[in-house]
Formats: structure tokens, sequence, C-alpha cells
């Protein structure tokens, strides 16, 4: 019998426990789900990189720990964490990232909010440009950034991807360095992130760059908060450099009540919602993971700790 300690909260308990269990019978694996184990028997911890649990030393006979969160930045550096360590990567969470940041940016390449959040009775027609001229800019290419790229590709979208080693993906104009950054963001219209939390990623967006886009062009960060610098986007927000900012993560979560993002304008808030750890698709994702441990074959979605993700 395999033992797999789950350690995340009472919430995610609930959603994920039955999911779990059917995708364990399903991959023909025996497998005790629990919350509480003797830390010797325990082979898999399920794991949101938020839980009470931050030392992994009492687990003598850790196979692996399988995160539900695509981002592990809070727990790469953990230094207890020292067996294979894995990120989500799964259809659902592809899928609600696709659908927020098409959602979006079709709302500001089509400028709908100009007739949505009409308040008068004023006829007063704009005509918006197709989507092959209007250039969008991904910052990240990894499974999320790939999806959104294809998707947008599939609107006849001109997209250019950047990402910190030079990827090949049809149909995108990808570029990587310093160098390929700035030519990214030149002219971009609409910017969207999906870059991960490492030392190098904090404040990608700064007042430099931001510089580069053209004017009045729409940024959407579903990504992390700590990719653009606050005071400098409300900067350009202020001046006109950027049109509006739709903004899903936060250096701080909940955003406080009294940040200058809420009262802004230019600037709409959503509460982390842009994508969401499906339990279905991500139950399949752990079994999988599990299977190959048993196997011995190599786990899906290792972390990079050098890279941060």
């Amino acid at each position: 019998m395999i033992t797999a300690l789950f350690s995340a909260s009472n919430s995610n308990w609930d959603k994920f426990s039955l999911a779990l269990r059917e995708a364990f019978s399903s991959a023909g694996l025996e497998v005790d789900l629990t919350r509480e184990a003797d830390p010797s028997d325990v082979d898999y911890i399920i794991y949101a990189p938020n839980s009470t649990l931050q030392d992994f030393t009492p687990f003598t006979n850790l196979k692996g720990v399988l995160s539900l969160w695509a981002g592990v930045e809070s727990a790469v550096n953990n230094p207890t964490l020292t067996v294979p360590f894995t990120r989500m990567v799964s259809d659902g969470l592809s899928e609600g990232m696709v659908e927020w940041c098409v959602g979006h940016v079709l709302r500001h390449h089509l400028g709908m909010d100009r007739d949505i959040c009409r308040g008068d009775a004023v006829w007063d027609p704009v005509i918006p440009p197709l989507a092959r001229d209007r250039p969008v800019t991904i910052l990240g290419l990894g499974a999320l950034g790939q999806a959104v790229a294809e998707a947008l590709i599939a609107l006849n979208f001109p997209v250019t991807g950047w990402s910190r080693s030079l990827k090949e993906i049809d149909g995108v104009t990808c570029l990587s360095g310093n160098a390929g950054l700035a030519e990214a963001l030149k002219d971009a219209e609409i910017v969207v992130l999906l870059l991960p939390m490492t030392p190098q990623t904090e404040n990608v967006l700064d007042a430099d760059r931001l510089s580069l886009l053209a004017r009045g062009a729409f940024v959407i960060n579903p990504g992390r908060g700590p990719l653009i610098d606050d005071e400098a986007l409300v900067s350009a927000l202020d001046l006109g450099q950027v049109a509006h900012a739709t903004l899903d993560v936060f250096r701080v979560e909940p955003l406080p009540e009294d940040h200058p993002f809420w009262a802004h304008p230019q600037v709409t808030v959503t509460p982390h919602i842009a994508s969401d750890t499906r339990a279905d698709t991500a139950a399949a994702v752990i079994a999988e993971n599990i299977r190959r441990g048993e196997a011995g074959e190599p786990f899906l979605h290792l972390v990079d700790r050098k890279a941060g993700y």
C-alpha cells in the first residue's frame, strides 16, 4: 500500500479527496490517501506550498512532493525539501488561463468597456482594428504561455513571445535575452505576463520597459504580482502610456484596501481567479506521477531548482 499525505487546506481536501481516489483507482494504484500519518510511513506528499508543513526532515522514506500549484517559488528553496518536487501542469489549469487571458485580450482589443460601461446616451461608434493588426506580446512561454499564444494565433493576432531560454513555437516570434525582451516589448499594444516569479523576473515590467510599449497599450497580468513595478505602472497609466491594466495577481494578497489599484479608473482588479487547479484534471496528473514514482520512471513537471520553477 502506498501512503500519500495530503498537505493542503480543508477546502482543498473537500475539493480533491474524491477526485484523487477516483484517479488512483483508474490508474490501478492502491493508495492510502490521508491527512495524518507517521512521517516515516509517507511515500508521497500532495502539497500546497502555503501548507503548514514546511519541515520535510521527518519524512525519511519520502519519494516525492507533488505540488497542487503551478507556482512553486515559495517552496523551491526550502532546504529540507530534498526529494523530487513537481509543479502542477494540467489541462484544467491551461484551459482556465487561456479562457481568462483571451477574454481580457479581446475585451481590450475590441474596446468593450467603452459600450458596456457607458453611462450616457451618446451614439458614438468606434470600429476596432482586426486582430491581425493588433500585436500581442506574451512574457513567459511555459505551458501556460504557450497555450495562450496558440489560442491568440488561432484568432489571427500576431504574437511575440519572450522567455528566459529561447523557444520554438509555430506561428510565434520567439525571443530571449535582454535584447530580445526589449524587442518583444517595443510597440506592443497588448502585453500578457505569464512568467514565473524568480529574482530575475521581479519588476521585469519597470518604467523603462513600460516606455517601450506602444502609447495607449494594455497590460494584462495573471502571472505573478512582483513581475510589475507597481509605482511605475500607476505612473504610466496616469501619463497615458498605458491605457488600462487588468491585474489578477499582486505583491500582497488580498490586495490591501488602500492600494491605489483599487481606486484607479484605468485598473481592473480580479481576485486571483485567472486560473485554478481543477480537481479532476489535477488528480490525474498526481496519480500519473505516483505511478511513475512506483515504476522508477521520471516524474512529470519536475521543478528545476536552479531556475526556480
